[in-house]
């Protein structure tokens, strides 16, 4: 069976990440290990045989057999992401191909250089895999992710990614706040700038591989400001990652 052949997965459970944000686990009859960043799509078909079709990036690592957790925020008037989270439930059965992407993938390796994850919103997912990757592969390449959210709210796997950082000492997570922040947070609260990105690579002492996911603008900025600090092109990866499921 081909990657791009449509299967059936059977959702296995479902976890609330955020009041808007939920993680679908999905047995997969056929299962292809993944690599972290890539994604699946998802196909909906209607009685009448109207269908819908969206891509969500993969959220576990490719460690994980015989099953992927695909993490969905809900949109308003979205009409997958409305099914999803109001007529799914454990024990139903998507429809899904994949994995698919080739571009914006990482590979944990001996020789993992160090890394920069950039986050906004729901741009955490793929980001989430590479760092569960690297988790399960055990390695200690020097690694900051960098994770944009407007409210305390909307931190997506806040534990898992708070106990990342306190038991891996080369992991740094740095939350910024952009519109509400905890009381008496004292880490960033504004939007990133060449200035908050030059403080960021400054933890490292060798230039980092960077993967940069999330809203559109976000993404662009980021992109032009590490290039601008002196990154290269070819180290900086990007991928626009709006609402999932609109």
């Amino acid at each position: 069976m081909s990657r791009l052949d449509w299967q059936l997965a059977t959702v296995t459970a479902i976890h609330a990440e955020t009041p808007r944000v939920k993680t679908f686990t999905l047995s997969l009859p056929h299962w292809t290990p993944h690599l972290a960043g890539q994604h699946y799509t998802l196909r909906l078909t209607a009685p009448d045989g109207y269908q819908a079709e969206r891509s969500y990036s993969v959220a576990s690592p490719p460690e994980q057999p015989d099953e992927i957790e695909l993490t969905v925020e809900a949109v308003e008037e979205g009409e997958v992401s409305g099914y999803l989270f109001e007529g799914v439930g454990v024990g139903d059965q998507l429809e899904v191909r994949g994995p698919i992407g080739g571009y914006f993938v990482w590979r944990a390796t001996a020789a993992a250089r160090p890394l920069l994850l950039v986050a906004g919103g729901s741009g955490i997912v793929p980001l989430m895999a590479m760092l569960r990757h690297r988790q399960r592969a055990m390695l200690r390449n020097p690694t900051v992710l960098l994770f944009s959210i407007r409210t305390p709210e909307e931190v997506i796997y806040q534990q898992e990614l708070e106990a990342m950082a306190a038991t891996d000492a080369t992991f740094t997570l740095l939350l910024d706040y952009t519109r509400q922040a905890p009381s008496g947070w004292s880490g960033y609260r504004r939007r990133i700038d060449k200035t908050l990105l030059a403080e960021v690579i400054e933890q490292f002492t060798a230039p980092p591989e960077c993967y940069v996911c999330g809203p559109t603008g976000l993404v662009e900025s980021v992109a032009t400001g590490l290039q601008d600090l002196g990154l290269p092109a070819e180290d900086i990866r990007t991928e626009r990652f709006g609402p999932t499921g609109g």
